[in-house]
């Protein structure tokens, strides 16, 4: 293999110029092509990543819509990735060669990816040798600080895959009575097993809210986090909430506009609040967070990662996320 020494880093090294990356060809087709190993650039540095993790957010650009332009950059939309710093950019001295760190980049599908220094975080010896899709992690943070969940809460948490398992187990942590709402058997025997205390399939509207009214003697609930990124269960997660509660939409909202019902919201006087952060910082301060709360026993997300696939599988990975078998909950590809 061609090599190259890297001048941008503080000290020389060895690097490979071409690279595996996943390269999203039309909808529904991917291809792991060779392409060049990116460079940092001021500011920047280059990570040799150990994998990334698989987004439901990627869903619609695997599937095809009429905004998107084929091929996609390669690498691209990986965006959960984390590995070890290999070459620092100009300027960067707060990382060295060598820290293994997770980072907000956007083509970790990919062996190798370059981020910004301050959107990378640095991984404590506690996490050697597991995986760390930092991203999701901090996204499950941000959306559990805006939630404002208190012991004695009652929460409903409305679809049950890899984010809304994780707010199962820190809003336990926090003490509260989590009822789990969602459609799969799966998710729900996981919802329980993430510590949910009330189990509801997400199927008939108006049964569901006479369950929740049950649990909550007529009250429904303080928190509601939305989940699903769909326009019922949004619409459903408003009826759950009870008057001057709140509801915090954590599901990505992606496929255009969305009929809410504003007179419900307006009548129970509820906050609705929106937790998909896009401050860069915010996102990094979640990601910190979430290594705190792996190490105080908080949130455990290591069960979750169900599938794993080589780079050369990436095709694969995408079709168990858009279809999601039984026993699926969230995928990563690996380079290792």
């Amino acid at each position: 293999m061609q090599t190259q020494i890297n001048s941008s880093s503080k000290e020389s090294k060895t690097t490979p110029t071409i690279m595996r990356a996943a390269v999203l060809t039309a909808p529904g087709k991917l291809e792991v092509q060779t392409v060049p190993v990116p460079m940092p650039g001021p500011g920047e540095v280059r990570i040799k990543l150990e994998g990334s993790g698989l987004c439901a957010s990627n869903i619609p650009v695997w599937e095809g819509r009429d905004w998107f332009e084929y091929p996609v950059a390669a690498g691209n939309p990986g965006h959960e990735g984390w590995g070890t710093i290999e070459a620092l950019g100009e300027g960067v001295t707060n990382f060295q060669i060598g820290n293994r760190v997770a980072c907000l980049s956007y083509h970790a599908y990919a062996e190798f990816d370059v981020a910004k220094a301050e959107e990378v975080v640095r991984l404590p010896a506690e996490l050697d040798g597991l995986p760390f899709p930092g991203e999701p992690l901090g996204c499950a943070m941000n959306i559990f600080h805006r939630s404002e969940i208190q012991k004695g809460h009652k929460v409903a948490i409305v679809g049950a895959g890899f984010l809304g398992l994780l707010l199962i187990q820190l809003a336990k942590f926090a003490g509260a009575e989590v009822i789990a709402i969602s459609k799969r058997d799966y998710s729900l025997q996981a919802a329980s097993e993430a510590g949910a205390d009330h189990l509801i399939p997400l199927d008939d509207h108006y049964a569901i809210i006479k369950k929740v009214e049950k649990i909550t003697a007529g009250t429904c609930c303080d928190r509601v986090i939305e989940v699903t990124g769909k326009e019922w269960p949004l619409n459903l997660s408003i009826e759950l909430t009870k008057v001057r509660g709140k509801l915090i939409v954590a599901g990505f909202h992606q496929d255009g506009m969305r009929q809410v019902n504003v007179q419900e919201l307006n009548w129970k006087g509820i906050d609705m609040i929106s937790a998909h952060e896009r401050d860069p910082q915010q996102y990094i301060q979640g990601i910190q967070k979430a290594i705190d709360a792996i190490k105080n026993g908080q949130m455990d997300p290591f069960p979750l990662f169900t599938h794993v696939f080589p780079l050369e599988k990436a095709s694969e990975a995408f079709e168990h996320l858009q279809n999601r078998p039984d026993g699926f909950i969230k995928a990563i590809l690996t380079n290792t």
